[in-house]
């Protein structure tokens, strides 16, 4: 199988989060740099190192019957010829249950490579319930 090419952060970021909503595995690895230092938070959880260890800790999640469906939005920018570095807010919604959690506050690092645009990072934690930081789909961008 080739790799994907993803030609802009946005090409990778938005194959990352469709994956995530799809429950595909596979899908989701393929967005992942192949580097040894790959680095997932997931909210509350511990850092995971390496693709190994973050391919177990997703496929545990998918596994679990949990049906999870995310939108990201408000995010804050930075990118540079082959670092970006991308602040979103996801607005998670399970499946089956009522209410609107608050959103969890993600930071995505992606890198450019031979295959285009990889994350290299993932660190999602939860916010606090009474934080609004933004009261618009307005991108922020840093420069």
């Amino acid at each position: 199988m080739n790799p994907v090419f993803h030609a802009s952060v946005e090409d990778a970021e938005a194959a990352f989060y469709d994956a995530f909503n799809r429950c595909d595995l596979e899908a989701l690895m393929a967005v992942w740099s192949e580097g040894d230092e790959v680095v997932c938070i997931h909210p509350g959880g511990a850092r995971l190192v390496g693709l190994h260890a973050i391919r177990d800790a997703w496929k545990q999640l998918f596994e679990s019957g949990l049906r999870l469906r995310l939108r990201v939005h408000h995010g804050v920018f930075h990118s540079s010829p082959m670092l970006a570095v991308r602040s979103v807010l996801q607005h998670v919604v399970v499946e089956g249950e009522d209410g609107i959690p608050p959103p969890i506050i993600a930071t995505n690092v992606y890198v450019r490579g031979p295959f285009g645009w990889r994350i290299a990072m993932h660190h999602a934690s939860p916010s606090p319930e009474a934080s609004n930081d933004f009261h618009d789909d307005t991108p922020r961008i840093v420069h």
